[in-house]
């Protein structure tokens, strides 16, 4: 997994949750809502989450020394365990007994944060009859009280905090809390126009900055001429270095091999645009007027620079860099690709041709493919395996996630980067394609991340998930 580098122009892995275990405040008695159980319960959980998920990507907060119990009981609690929580991108509340569902809310909406509600299950029962936590009753009042306060949530089935499905559920909160996390003031280049005839990838620059906080920052394709250019002249090393990059990797056709340090000059381009505009994804004009300015294509430097962190949809295609960052966040790092739906196979009725005619990152090339550049483009499959595919897109103001998923399959040489994809009903993904609001499109990463990504859109407003499979 790849986290924030120094400088500007990668996304952000790293995601901080702030640990709330809550209990009941309620005069000692025995039985349900017992104290010493619920902090019992808190200290050993809180210890548990933090040896088992802190890493490189993930850490945490807690709630030590809010008060002599450290566990949030009175809202008060919740104050101070807000303003503990300053710098966290999700909150995880953790019921200890029956909790506090004044507590949770008053946490979760100061903080507007992602929130994870979750109840560890009640397992002790003692020989007289009594119980000492009701935790998953204390769930449903505590999920009663967010929804009466508009506060979105998550809610992790209830399980013990051993059990995989803990660990699934808490993964998939984290990935969630990095897609908000990123999205949010999320800053895109818009690098050149579009092309004339891509209508299709039109988009509302007003509606992304007043719905999403998305910020599109156009870049004229003057500037990065002369930027080009200057690279040319001043950064000849490096471009030796990049075009012996290139030769090693590739067999090379007549056209390309004079050309490589030019190639090779969109890598250092695009890196000082990410730096110098502090953007997180770039929208680029990539095969009409790029070409004839410079006389080169960027196709393969958009490869080198996926495998370095950076995300750069080809043929201006805004919604198309966004659905890439959302994946990227997703998976917490790994390399998108932008592989559209192309042609169906000759054969299985089921699977089609996601392509693109270079753009692909190195790091995704199938072990048994050949790797070409023709006419300066990349030529090779992707590897095997499942894929997530998803599009962000928007129609009369409404915008929808679409996702799903598909799996690698047998299927002609072809040329370009590209990856035969089998899907479970591939006529209906045709339909939705044809009959909007999306474009063919798509937005790639192995794995099936659906599920985060419907979980994603509870947390944005204006946005709804969509599904061609349900």
């Amino acid at each position: 997994m790849r986290a924030k580098k120094e400088g500007f122009g990668l996304l952000n892995y790293q995601v901080r949750i702030g640990l709330a275990p809550l209990r009941r405040d309620v005069t000692p008695r025995p039985g349900i809502f017992n104290w010493q159980k619920a902090e019992e319960r808190a200290k050993r959980l809180t210890a548990y989450i933090k040896e088992q998920y802190a890493d490189n990507n993930v850490s945490f907060a807690d709630v030590a020394g809010i008060n002599d119990r450290d566990i949030i009981i009175t809202e008060r609690d919740a104050d101070l365990a807000a303003e503990r929580f300053r710098d966290v991108d999700a909150v995880f509340i953790i019921n200890c007994n029956f909790g506090n569902e004044e507590a949770a809310a008053r946490l979760a909406g100061k903080l507007g944060k992602p929130v994870l509600l979750w109840a560890p299950l009640d397992e002790e029962f003692s020989p007289d009859g009594m119980r000492y936590t009701d935790s998953q009753c204390g769930m449903f009042g505590i999920s009663r009280q967010l929804q009466r306060c508009n506060i979105p949530f998550s809610y992790l089935q209830t399980c013990r905090v051993e059990d995989p499905l803990f660990d699934q559920g808490f993964r998939r909160f984290v990935a969630v809390a990095c897609m908000v996390k990123n999205f949010r003031g999320l800053r895109v280049a818009q690098v050149g126009m579009r092309p004339k005839p891509f209508c299709s990838v039109i988009f509302n620059e007003g509606e992304l900055l007043q719905k999403f906080g998305i910020q599109t920052v156009p870049v004229n394709l003057a500037v990065v001429i002369d930027k080009y250019n200057e690279i040319l002249t001043r950064r000849g090393a490096e471009l030796e270095k990049g075009a012996a990059l290139l030769r090693g990797r590739y067999e090379l056709d007549e056209l390309t091999e004079p050309l490589l340090k030019k190639v090779y000059a969109f890598v250092l381009l695009y890196q000082e645009i990410f730096r110098e505009y502090d953007v997180g994804a770039i929208s680029a004009e990539c095969w009409t007027a790029m070409q004839r300015a410079v006389g080169a294509m960027p196709c393969t430097a958009y490869s080198i620079l996926a495998d370095k962190g950076y995300i750069v949809s080809c043929e201006s295609d805004m919604h198309g860099a966004i659905s890439m960052v959302l994946l990227a966040c997703a998976s917490l790092g790994k390399v998108p690709f932008f592989g559209e739906f192309t042609v169906r196979h000759p054969e299985e009725k089921n699977t089609e041709l996601l392509w693109h005619c270079g753009p692909f990152a190195y790091s995704l090339k199938a072990q048994d493919s050949k790797a070409s550049m023709v006419n300066m483009r990349q030529w090779f499959r992707v590897k095997d395996g499942r894929y997530t595919v998803a599009r962000f897109e928007q129609d009369n103001g409404k915008y929808t996630l679409l996702s799903g998923v598909c799996d690698s399959a047998e299927g002609p040489y072809t040329f370009g980067t590209y990856l035969w994809a089998k899907f479970k009903n591939l006529p209906q993904w045709e339909k939705k394609l044809v009959e909007g609001p999306y474009i063919h499109h798509l937005a790639e990463i192995e794995g099936d991340y659906t599920e985060e990504l419907r979980e994603f859109c509870k947390y944005v407003p204006h946005l709804a998930p969509d599904s061609v499979d349900e």
